[in-house]
């Protein structure tokens, strides 16, 4: 991957230099022919383009902007109420992430949704345990972070 965005760059620079234009308008042409050319060389390369891992990084983005917002509205929802009828649990949750960082990524942006928090993650790193504010199902709880996080972590760490 870092071998085609060092290529893409190459290519860019090259077309501002051929051209014998210095603008940043040149190099965006030159990125940007750049991408085309690497697409179509794309069975060359043994991994995959870094333009679909870039793609499912700001999907990543997207998915936690969505979720952080909806969060907020849901803790606000709850805090307004006359009533506390809240459910805080604690509950845990297996996942099929292997890799450190995507662990870290995972259990941070669980943290940084309000109203949930990763307390502690298990040594052999395939329990998350989680602590939620207000919780109605688990096993919903449990879905819902498994086919939104941990389904857009993948999609970014492997191919």
């Amino acid at each position: 991957m870092a071998f085609q965005i060092l290529l893409n760059f190459f290519i860019a620079f090259i077309w501002m230099f051929l051209s014998t234009n210095f603008a940043s308008s040149n190099f965006v042409v030159g990125f940007i022919l750049g991408m085309i050319m690497i697409y179509i060389m794309r069975n060359f390369f043994s991994s995959r383009l870094y333009i679909s891992r870039f793609w499912a990084v700001v999907k990543l983005i997207v998915l936690f902007m969505k979720e952080l917002i909806l969060a907020n509205f849901q803790v606000f929802m709850v805090i307004i109420k006359p009533k506390l009828d809240m459910r805080p649990a604690f509950f845990a949750m297996q996942t099929e992430l292997e890799q450190d960082w995507e662990i870290t990524l995972l259990s941070s942006l669980i943290t940084l949704t309000p109203g949930t928090i990763v307390v502690h993650v298990s040594d052999d790193s395939k329990t998350l345990y989680i602590h939620a504010i207000d919780i109605d199902d688990v096993d919903s709880a449990v879905d819902s972070i498994k086919n939104s996080f941990e389904k857009a972590i993948l999609e970014v760490s492997r191919s």
